[in-house]
């Protein structure tokens, strides 16, 4: 079955179900009206909310990406459509009988020896065949298929080019999402452009990120304001003593040098920790008995709880001006939300 008829399909039910979404949510608009009973407990619509609020966010997130990436190939695929239909017209030929006689010449056609190859592969690896002589026409049509999706793609692209298309669908802009910047902070609190950042000291795409965070804040100077908040992953056992860690040394006006280290050394272990605090000076018994006292704890729990509710599931997670960016995203991601926000300024 065509597996594009299906994702119509798919999309045409979500917007049908979204159809009715007024009349739902006009019952549960009370945040007080009861969604269920235990004994004489009454949970609420707004406890009901908050509960999967991180949840929430993030497949009312997917959602609006997965329906932005259909349009955007569905747009791909109308213009290629158009663009060969009016070439095929003009020879007088059927789109397909068109392309095919086009790619002929762009893709050539595999030897017996690679064939057999192939087949003889297929069988060692455990596949049950039928004869080879039976099924090589179904063997040569797969690789020519293969062969020809990079030509074919680079002949799309020439008839785009030489068709003059402009693509006037706009970039993909992920909505807002609210998300206090609440932490340690780089940049002025009056900056145009401020970037909170969920992370994890023990996460090696968190420490990839670093580098590109740097770039950034040293691309825009002033314009840009770094809020850091901590979100240890449940899988990784040393994240949360060590921004407990940073929490500690931050007292004594040494949280971004401890920061660092944690980044750059990866050593994360609670002696590892101490010895850190001493190597930049820290008065080492203050230092210790707030860490071992776990003073921290509640300061880093409260910045994961605010992650969860903003629907971060994975480290680094950014939010430009309440914009999600999700990974260890290359600086011209990190361009293309921040020179947007700054065009609206």
């Amino acid at each position: 079955m065509n597996t594009r008829f299906l994702a119509v399909a798919a999309l045409a039910l979500v917007t049908a179900c979204q159809s009715q979404r007024p009349a739902q949510q006009a019952a549960a608009q009370d945040d007080k009206t009861p969604v269920a009973k235990i004994g004489d407990t009454v949970i609420t619509s707004a406890e009901l909310d908050q509960h999967v609020k991180g949840e929430l966010k993030r497949m009312e997130a997917q959602y609006l990406q997965s329906r932005y990436e259909l349009r955007k190939q569905g747009l791909d695929d109308l213009i290629n459509r158009r663009i060969v239909g009016e070439k095929a017209k003009a020879a007088g030929l059927k789109e397909e009988e068109y392309l095919r006689k086009e790619m002929e010449a762009k893709i050539p056609a595999p030897t017996d020896a690679e064939l057999k190859t192939l087949y003889d592969n297929a069988v060692k690896g455990g596949q049950q065949l039928p004869p080879f002589e039976q099924i090589k026409p179904q063997i040569a049509d797969f690789v020519r298929a293969q062969r020809g999706q990079a030509p074919m793609m680079a002949y799309l692209e020439e008839l785009r080019k030489n068709a003059k298309v402009e693509v006037l669908l706009p970039a993909y802009e992920p909505p807002k999402v609210e998300v206090a910047a609440t932490g340690p902070s780089k940049g002025p609190e009056g900056a145009k452009v401020t970037i909170v950042e969920f992370s994890d000291f023990e996460c090696p795409y968190c420490v990839r990120a670093e580098a590109t965070v740097k770039e950034v804040l040293a691309a825009y100077g002033d314009k840009v304001r770094l809020v850091y908040r901590d979100y240890p992953l449940p899988n990784h056992a040393k994240a949360p003593k060590a921004a407990e860690a940073a929490h500690c040394a931050g007292d004594q006006n040494k949280y971004w040098e401890m920061h660092e280290r944690l980044f750059s050394t990866g050593r994360l272990t609670v002696p590892e920790l101490k010895q850190h605090a001493k190597d930049l000076g820290l008065d080492a018994a203050k230092f210790d008995g707030c860490l071992d006292g776990g003073e921290k704890a509640k300061l880093v729990e409260e910045h994961k709880k605010a992650g969860e509710e903003a629907g971060v599931s994975g480290t680094p997670a950014f939010f430009i001006n309440g914009r999600p960016l999700q990974g260890a995203q290359p600086l011209s991601e990190f361009k293309r939300l921040i020179d947007a926000e700054l065009s609206r300024s």
